[in-house]
């Protein structure tokens, strides 16, 4: 007598059991039964359909039940769901579309019911216009939405893998779209620093995010209401709800099937239930939802029936997920779920191209690796990028399939070719810089501490060039580029930590490999600029202002311009090529550049301000900034630079005598008042006017201490530059000024901070005098050099006083 096999739902789980037990065995009696109309269609193409990007309909529909019997001989029951199963009598029983209920017995019985759309309890959430999108109807549903009424904005809540999927293929359709999500970041097999990259994708892309907003109550009244905790009410014309799944294992709740809290089915590493002859698998026990895993666990399933014993070893989460331009993986943990589980790990970045820089249209990674650092097994990584990413995940994936490590990474001989890979393939460079960590020839500093930098223990060193500090400058104590650091390193307090920093951390590896060799403590921020803290950072603007006067750029004339790709070219080779291109030509000449490093659309647009040439235009398109651009264009472009030059005024205050600090403000305070821009930059002696008027308690060296004693203790105490008589002429001058009701200084260096003067204070000269953050006056800025270049192009006049 032939053994009889009920699988209880199909799609992937359900219909590889079925079809791998055909081909071990011709003898097998196989019902399938699906509550559904589709045994097995791709439920991952479904949000494409929407989208129409998969334009045809049948080609979501992987098997009928006519294939499973004319290839497989297997019976395929659709629309008749299975509503109780009885162990003991080992029977289950089906419901059909009509109502009627029959009993069918079993030998062995597989459960791959999957998974339900959740909807949460939420007011409102079971109106018409609210959608889910799990099922083939469900996405007949919304479609029937989109073509008979007139739909121009829709809501996704939930930003996980279909919710992202599904905003996309609606902003594909010209809706306007918003996106819900009540965690801090969207996609949560990533951490922040990813998340917010491909948030960033989503944004340019004109999908409007809400996060850290929770649904409260929708509402339906001449239109679709959703009502959020933070008291925003946003209106849509549907919603598709995408909050994640449950398992549909509702059937089982009196079987004697071992059931978790959430309703999954319990299953052993044989994927069978506390019931003998009774299996399980898919999205209904406590696994990863993805195909891939279920289309595996399907074929052990078959195994196992069949006598050939195996052991499911369980799943990492290898997933991958496309956002417009950009694509995103990640395989094994993440550092949530480390600290989760209090392991302790190490963390690097590194930012490799796709494939060889100098083969065009190279594009740039970021790569975050997860490993022990006793024994450089790897725990997990993450990638985003626009090509080449899945490849490097797949990498890592297999490589903690088999318990690997970075030495491993490092070890592995992959595929090259210039159009394809690098020399040193990005899994290569993992390993080297993972080996760089556990053999202690760097430490590093992980995003977390940034937040607990102290000037007391800790110093920052910047190791770019001018040209990259002055389109994007940090607060830091020094900026050394690193071809010149050896030649300061007297400059470098030894008493404390050093934390270097570059573009991405390649060039503060190498710093930190000079200075531990000669004495310092030092660590590597990796990941560099790009994952410094928000607060470090002088904001810049992500839009461009076009001059009035010149018209809007006109295709045929981007068509006729010299392209120079710079595509391959990490932070700061492209601005350097650029700069050095524009010196060798001659006014007025057209580039369309192109660049593959993602800072680059910010950078070029203070590049230009700074130097004096035009910007047409920059955008970003599939992982490449487009920037279009003249020297010194047009008299339209050069009268626009004219007019800003006029808006700004710089002042360099470099005297600490209180007639010329007097005499600097006074200036600011008018230029303010004719609606100026005013950047005052306080350097060496200046530094005394920024103190505060009360004493401050520092920690200072000896030498430290020396330097304060001879220095004025706050603008109080400046002396005048004449007739100064031992301090007695600069009281006279106060109280004459007070007699005569004029300002005094203190009152103007708050006139000028509430004008909106930028006020910097130069962190070398502060160091080089032992003058501490704390002992200045609240509001003010610290940065170096580059910053007041920056600000000095634009001024008209530059003073120093």
């Amino acid at each position: 007598m032939k053994e009889k096999i009920i699988i209880v739902g199909g799609v992937a789980g359900g219909a590889s059991t079925a079809t791998r037990l055909r081909r071990l065995s011709e003898e097998y009696e196989i019902i399938m039964f699906e509550k559904g109309a589709y045994p097995s269609f791709a439920n991952c193409g479904l949000p494409y359909h929407i989208g129409k990007v998969i334009p045809e309909r049948e080609s979501l529909i992987v098997q009928t039940p006519e294939k499973f019997k004319n290839r497989f001989q297997i019976d395929v029951r659709v629309l008749s769901e299975v509503v109780g199963v009885n162990t003991k009598e080992k029977t289950v029983t089906v419901q059909t579309e009509t109502g009627e209920s029959y009993e069918e017995n079993y030998d062995y019985l597989v459960l791959s019911p999957g998974a339900r759309a959740w909807k949460p309890e939420i007011e409102g959430i079971h109106l018409d216009n609210i959608f889910t999108l799990k099922t083939i109807p469900d996405m007949d549903r919304i479609i029937e939405k989109l073509e008979k009424t007139c739909c121009k904005k829709a809501a996704v809540i939930g930003g996980g893998f279909i919710g992202i999927e599904a905003a996309e293929n609606l902003k594909h359709l010209g809706l306007e779209t918003l996106l819900i999500e009540a965690e801090s970041h969207i996609l949560a097999p990533f951490d922040s620093e990813l998340s917010e990259s491909l948030e960033e994708e989503m944004r340019e892309k004109g999908v409007e995010l809400f996060l850290k907003e929770k649904v409260v109550k929708f509402e339906e009244k001449n239109g679709l209401s959703i009502f959020l905790e933070s008291g925003k009410k946003v209106e849509v014309d549907f919603v598709i709800v995408a909050m994640g799944i449950r398992p549909d294992t509702r059937f089982l709740q009196n079987s004697g099937i071992d059931l978790g809290s959430r309703g999954e089915i319990l299953v052993n590493e044989y994927l069978e239930t506390n019931i003998s002859n009774v299996y399980a698998l898919g999205d209904a026990i406590p696994e990863v939802a993805l195909a891939g895993p279920a289309n595996r666990q399907g074929r052990i399933v078959a195994n196992n029936i069949f006598g050939k014993r195996e052991k499911y070893k369980g799943s990492i989460g290898s997933s991958v997920i496309k956002v417009f331009d950009m694509v995103g993986a990640a395989t094994g943990k993440n550092e949530r779920q480390l600290k989760q589980s209090e392991v302790d790990y190490e963390v690097l970045h590194l930012y490799p191209n796709s494939h060889a820089g100098y083969y065009p249209n190279a594009t740039q990674l970021h790569c975050k690796l997860l490993f022990q650092k006793e024994n450089g097994i790897i725990l997990g990584a993450q990638c985003i990028g626009y090509e080449a990413v899945d490849k490097f995940i797949d990498v890592i994936a297999t490589t903690i399939h088999f318990g690997g490590t970075i030495y491993d990474l490092s070890e592995l001989e992959l595929c090259y070719a210039p159009p394809f890979g690098s020399a040193k393939s990005p899994i290569n460079m993992a390993g080297f810089v993972g080996r760089n960590i556990t053999d202690s020839l760097m430490k590093v500093v992980k995003i977390e501490e940034l937040q607990s930098f102290d000037t007391q223990k800790h110093f920052r060193l910047d190791l770019r060039t001018l040209e990259e500090t002055t389109v994007a400058p940090i607060r830091c104590e020094a900026n050394i580029p690193l071809d010149e650091l050896r030649q300061h390193l007297d400059e470098i307090p030894k008493e404390k930590e050093i934390w270097c920093y570059c573009a991405v951390g390649l060039r503060g590896y190498i710093a930190t490999r000079i200075l531990m060799q000669h004495g310092f403590q030092v660590r590597n921020i990796l990941g560099g600029y790009r994952l410094l803290p928000k607060e470090w950072k002088k904001e810049q603007k992500k839009t461009i202002e076009q001059p009035k006067a010149v018209e809007a750029l006109e295709e045929t004339k981007k068509e006729t311009m010299e392209v120079l790709n710079l595509t391959g070219l990490s932070c700061p080779g492209p601005l350097m090529k650029l700069k050095a291109k524009m010196e060798e030509v001659e006014l007025g000449k057209n580039f369309h550049v192109i660049a593959s490093d993602p800072a680059f659309a910010n950078d070029v647009q203070a590049w230009v301000k700074a130097s004096g040439n035009h910007l047409y235009e920059v955008k970003k398109e599939k992982g490449f900034v487009h920037a279009y651009l003249s020297k010194g264009n047009s008299l339209a472009s050069f009268e626009n630079q004219v007019i800003e030059n006029k808006e700004g005024m710089t002042i360099v205050v470099f005297s600490g005598d209180y007639d010329k600090a007097m005499a600097a403000f006074v200036i600011a305070n008018g230029a303010l008042a004719m609606g100026k821009k005013v950047t005052m930059f306080f350097t060496f002696w200046g530094l005394s006017i920024l103190k505060k008027g009360h004493s401050v308690s520092v920690k200072k060296s000896f030498m430290d201490k020396m330097f304060a004693m001879c220095l004025p203790k706050s603008w109080k105490n400046l002396p005048l530059s004449k007739m100064n008589f031992f301090g007695i002429g600069a009281k006279m001058m106060q109280h004459i000024m007070k007699k005569k009701n004029l300002a005094n200084l203190e009152d103007l260096i708050q006139n000028a901070k509430e004008g909106g003067a930028h006020i910097i204070a130069c962190s070398m000269s502060m160091e080089a005098m032992g003058i501490r953050e704390e002992e200045l006056l609240d509001g003010i800025d610290f940065g170096g050099v580059a910053q007041y270049l920056g600000a000095a192009k634009e001024g008209n006049p530059n003073l120093f006083i």
